[in-house]
């Protein structure tokens, strides 16, 4: 399966032991970074903003 992927590339800075955490939790599951960052942010919920001008 050919995937395109996204037309922006992100570096984000994480603290030691976010790293850490994130590193644990990929081994655990054998995922890469990536795809476990990913979800997460699919998963975040936003509320549409009314525009009410």
């Amino acid at each position: 399966m050919n995937k395109k992927w996204a037309v922006k590339r992100l570096t984000i800075n994480l603290t030691s032991s976010e790293v850490e955490r994130l590193e644990k939790y990929c081994s655990t599951t054998g995922r890469p970074a990536t795809d476990v960052i990913r979800e997460l942010i699919r998963s975040l919920t936003v509320e549409e903003i009314s525009n009410t001008n």
